[in-house]
């Protein structure tokens, strides 16, 4: 199982469809305070349909206190646009921590500065990112790939 984590997520609607991802692809969430939303915002319930009674999912009032139930930081990847190793150059794990920062700014350099696995998402120069959802899909997926391909 993967455990995708939000630090600070700010747009429920993302939230929401990340958390229906999660239902489907049987990864657990963990979301890192302070949130943009109330997490039984409305729309954050209709980007995950019905399908929120089913996720697992975990709160946290900080990094610190999350970083405490990660059993090796080694297999903790935080995405980037800054990075230089993209996702798809990486052996992903069961178990694997995927990190995805808030949609305005990212992850913070003092979050960045705590692990050493940072990694981008190739791009085009056209456009600065990529919609949080649409990340949280990309590296998921490939991580699941590689994940039923070693089972």
């Amino acid at each position: 199982m993967l455990n995708i984590v939000l630090v600070e997520p700010e747009i429920p609607n993302n939230t929401g469809n990340i958390g229906r991802l999660c239902v489907g692809t049987e990864s657990r969430l963990h979301l890192i305070h302070p949130l943009g939303f109330l997490i039984d915002d409305k729309n954050l319930k209709r980007s995950g349909l019905d399908y929120w009674v089913h996720l697992d999912v975990t709160e946290y009032e900080n990094v610190d206190e999350w970083m405490k139930e990660i059993p090796d930081l080694s297999r903790v990847f935080l995405m980037s646009s800054h990075a230089e190793k993209s996702y798809l150059e990486t052996d992903f794990q069961d178990g694997d921590w995927l990190v995805f920062g808030k949609e305005s700014k990212g992850l913070s350099q003092d979050v960045l500065a705590l692990f050493e696995n940072h990694l981008t998402i190739p791009m085009s120069k056209l456009i600065r990112s990529f919609n949080i959802a649409n990340s949280v899909a990309f590296v998921v997926g490939e991580a699941k790939r590689q994940i039923g391909l070693k089972g």
